[in-house]
């Protein structure tokens, strides 16, 4: 499954269930002003890659990924949401 999500050159397909950390219905943050939200996922995200460690960090539904794997599931997680919002 990781393989595929991380590699295989197609979107993701829309409604699939997140973890429940992630999920903004659930334990994840909430929704707010859009361009504050999109400034905030900028920092986030450049904070997240200037601090990350394979050796011991842990995807919640994959486990252990390397450095390039962490990217491209990166890449293609921002992807998956940036086409809902039409970006």
């Amino acid at each position: 499954m990781r393989f595929v999500a991380a590699t295989v050159p197609m979107p993701w397909p829309r409604g699939v269930a997140t973890v429940a950390e992630a999920d903004q219905e659930k334990s994840g943050t909430q929704p707010g002003d859009f361009a504050e939200d999109v400034q905030k996922l900028r920092e986030v995200t450049e904070a997240f890659v200037s601090r990350l460690d394979p050796e011991t960090m842990r995807h919640p539904i994959f486990g252990r990924m390397s450095r390039a794997q962490w990217g491209r599931w990166g890449y293609r997680h921002i992807d998956h949401h940036a086409r809902q919002f039409g970006l």
